[in-house]
């Protein structure tokens, strides 16, 4: 039988567990794909512990994951477009990724291009539709000066990439470990920790039009402090800033679509964009996975592979 990731309680990493579960079968409109590659995400996360439980509760036992590339392994009535052994990236709605088959909507996939690595495309959605909404909600100019905080991330390192293709001048926050791979993408790398005020305004001959976070903490009010305008401030992380101060919290939300997936897909094939892979787990070692991922210190994605 194949396998998926199951929980049936909100709680800590120990509750994520693999089972055997039934072959899922595509409806109309549907396709089932054979999972190569699905990225881990810290929403993730929160979700299993419940931090969402109001707004976005779990039917247990409940599945986990949106991130997903693969091969078409049957298609349901009516879908055109993709056929059997068609290879795809896409996303699902249903917590339902973490698995070796899933079921997908059509219309919620596209093409995996040739250059376009599993492990890249299998980790794409979240992170690659969070960025690009992220950039768009600053009307990021050619010329401006943006800082990302988180600059070496999941998120932020696909920020600070779009931001510096856009012909903005791109300062990361990160630790001094992600420096090198910052100046190698284009970005004016900045340490984190105390002084950080003074580090940012050295690099900007203190200007900075544009802030986006995707870390939290106090950086919606240290953007604000260095004079960006609220509505030129994004943050995926910290939603309390936004009623607070009047800042964006734009994310993968405002872009979730298989147009915008493909316009991604297409910058990597191309090579003007790159997914940094921090490491590649098995699906059964998904509990290993989630521990890493949530000490907050890997550059770039972490992939599960069914």
């Amino acid at each position: 039988m194949p396998k998926a990731v199951r929980f049936d309680r909100y709680g800590e990493i120990d509750v994520l567990q693999v089972v055997d579960v039934e072959q899922p079968v595509p409806g109309s409109g549907q396709a089932l794909v054979h999972v190569k590659a699905a990225g881990i995400n810290p929403g993730e996360a929160s979700i299993r512990r419940g931090v969402f439980a109001t707004q976005w509760p779990a039917t247990f036992p409940s599945g986990q994951g949106s991130d997903l590339a693969g091969v078409v392994a049957a298609v349901g009535e009516g879908v055109q477009g993709f056929a059997v052994g068609d290879e795809v990236i896409g996303f699902t709605n249903n917590r339902a990724s973490h698995a070796e088959f899933v079921v997908v909507e059509a219309s919620d996939l596209t093409s995996r291009p040739r250059n376009v690595p599993w492990e890249a495309a299998g980790s794409l959605f979240v992170v690659g539709t969070t960025a690009y909404a992220a950039i768009r909600a600053v009307s990021l100019q050619r010329g401006d000066t943006i800082a990302v905080s988180g600059a070496a991330g999941g998120v932020g390192s696909i920020v600070v990439q779009l931001a510096q293709r856009e012909g903005a001048k791109v300062i990361g926050l990160a630790s001094p470990a992600h420096h090198q791979w910052l100046r190698e993408h284009g970005v004016i790398p900045v340490a984190y920790g105390e002084g950080i005020e003074e580090r940012i305004r050295a690099a900007t001959d203190n200007h900075l039009d544009a802030f986006i976070d995707t870390f939290g903490a106090d950086y919606v009010e240290l953007a604000l402090k260095l004079g960006v305008r609220p509505e030129r401030i994004d943050t995926i992380i910290n939603f309390e800033a936004v009623a607070k101060y009047g800042v964006k919290a734009e994310g993968s939300a405002q872009v979730a679509n298989a147009a915008v997936l493909a316009d991604l897909a297409q910058r990597i094939d191309q090579g003007k964009l790159e997914i940094p892979i921090a490491h590649v787990y098995p699906l059964a070692d998904v509990q290993e996975a989630y521990r890493e991922l949530e000490q907050r210190h890997t550059r770039g994605k972490i992939v599960l592979v069914p």
